[in-house]
Order: C-alpha cells, then sequence, then structure tokens
C-alpha cells in the first residue's frame, strides 16, 4: 500500500512556505500527503498585509472525523503550532492516530537568529518539549536547539563536542534521530546530524556552501524531504545530505529567476530533479 503521511501546519495562499511547500514535495516523492490545518492565511507573514483564520476550534472535529473513517498514518509530521491548545490538539492526535511504525517528525518552528518569534511564550516553549517527547525524528535550527535545551544561544564558534552534547540532550527527551540546522560555518551552512543507537550515537555534520540569503519556506523545503524520506525508509543522513543539496539548489534557482525574497523558492522549477529514494 502507498504510504501516507499526516501533515499538521498552517497553509498560506501565497508565498511557497508551510503546507503549500509540504504537500507537492511530499506528493512527488511518492507519499500520499493528507493535510491538517492549524490556520490559514492568505500570505505568508513576511508581506506586509495578510489575511488569518486560526483553525483551532476546527481542528478537534476534522480530527474526530478521520477517525470515524479509520484513517492510520505511516508518519504524522507537525510544524508551526501557535498555542498550547493546538499543541495540545497535536499531542493527542498523535497517540490516536499513530500505530507500531507509524513515524513522528517534529519541526519545532520557534524562532530564527536567537530569538524567539513573538507568539512564542515560555508557556509555550515548555508544551513544545513535551511534543518534541513523542517524536522520533526533530528538526531544530540552532536558535531552535538552544532554547529546547537552555543552552545560551550563539552565532558562531560552535565546537563539534558543545553540538554534540546539545544533541544528545535532545535526543534524551525522546527523538532518536536529531538534525541541528543552520549552523553558520564560514562560507558553509552545516547540519549537524546525530542518530541514538543502542551502543554508542553516530554524530557528523553535513555542509553545504552558502548560497544567496535566507527566503522563506526553504525549512518547508528541508523537512518536507525529511519526513517523506523517513516513511520510505531512507537513511536519515542521507535523507538530511539530499535536503541540504536541494534547499541550495533552490535558493540557486530563485536567484536565477530573480524571484523576490518574500514568494520563497520557485522549487516546482527542479522538483525533477529531486530523488524519491
Amino acid at each position: 500500500m502507498q504510504k501516507k503521511i499526516a501533515i499538521i501546519n498552517d497553509i498560506a495562499g501565497y508565498g511557497r512556505c508551510a503546507m503549500t511547500v509540504l504537500l507537492p514535495i511530499i506528493s512527488y516523492m511518492g507519499v500520499q500527503a493528507c493535510p491538517l490545518p492549524t490556520s490559514i492565511f492568505s500570505s505568508n507573514t513576511a508581506f506586509p498585509y495578510f489575511f488569518r483564520d486560526d483553525y483551532t476550534d476546527r481542528m478537534e472535529e476534522y480530527i474526530e472525523n478521520w477517525g470515524k473513517i479509520g484513517l492510520t498514518f505511516d508518519g504524522i509530521a507537525t510544524g508551526y503550532l501557535g498555542s498550547v491548545r493546538q499543541i495540545d490538539i497535536v499531542r493527542q492526535f498523535i497517540q490516536d492516530f499513530s500505530e507500531e511504525g507509524t513515524l513522528v517528525i517534529v519541526d519545532p518552528v520557534m524562532g530564527d537568529h536567537g530569538k524567539l518569534y513573538s507568539a512564542y511564550t515560555v508557556e509555550l516553549c515548555t508544551e513544545l518539549r513535551k511534543l518534541v517527547a513523542l517524536a522520533d525524528i526533530i528538526t531544530p535550527n540552532l536558535t531552535e536547539a538552544c532554547h529546547l535545551v537552555g543552552v545560551p544561544y550563539r552565532e558562531t564558534g560552535w565546537k563539534k563536542k558543545e553540538l554534540y552534547a546539545m544533541a544528545e540532550r535532545l535526543a534524551a527527551m525522546g527523538p532518536s534521530q536529531v538534525v541541528i540546522t543552520g549552523i553558520p560555518q564560514g562560507e558553509y551552512i552545516a547540519n549537524y546530524v546525530y542518530v541514538k543507537k543502542e551502543q554508542e550515537a553516530a554524530a557528523r555534520f553535513i555542509r553545504v556552501q552558502k548560497a544567496g540569503t535566507e527566503r522563506c519556506g526553504t525549512g518547508d523545503v528541508f523537512s518536507a524531504i525529511i519526513a517523506a524520506d523517513a516513511v520510505n525508509g531512507v537513511p536519515f543522513d542521507r535523507s538530511v545530505k539530499k535536503a541540504s543539496g536541494f534547499v541550495k539548489q533552490c535558493i540557486q534557482t530563485a536567484l536565477e529567476l530573480e524571484t523576490p525574497a518574500t514568494d520563497g523558492v520557485p522549487f516546482e522549477e527542479i522538483l525533477y530533479r529531486l530523488k524519491r529514494v
């Protein structure tokens, strides 16, 4: 049977982020993508004006009807969650819809460049740690990893032993596979990959050369590939390498096409380059 993933995230009508990115990439990689929306936006929030409809009050009835038709999932992938109630709903969803072998992939979207997003309170961060405890795979950026384990953030100068200790603490919360993304290393951007094993954990850097500036939705491109590969049985380090390389190609294509930064990356132009396995 074809694999399927429940995608819990918001929908942006324009600007290539969140569900708008996850759905086509996961689908192209041969996995049925099943959206569970948390909010609906007219465009991403990089634009000065946008409409938002909070979907929290509808999520439980939506989920209840999935239960009535007997849905289960090979993977459950979560993104930005903007309230304690949403996190509680998602935690319950994971408990109700997971079977043996269901993989839970949590992208703990909290902030970037050392700062948390304005909606993130101490209470929200605490609740998100409880969600991380249910995950098999997490994909925090450097800012999010620091906040999850209570380590002071700094942009550069990270030693391997420091990142290993941080990844080890993240894995101790529950997930067996961790990738800390977006670590600046001179002309490179590094991702630190950690896989917990019975005897000794395996860890390594996967680096790509910088290409242009940061853009909306690149983290969603990365997360989509990680999620689809996970249920397809692709080794984690190979998946991180694939995702990192594809994000770089997307940014390069955006520069070639002079795509505005607010519009995300034109992944549609090069989706054919993305290998399914």
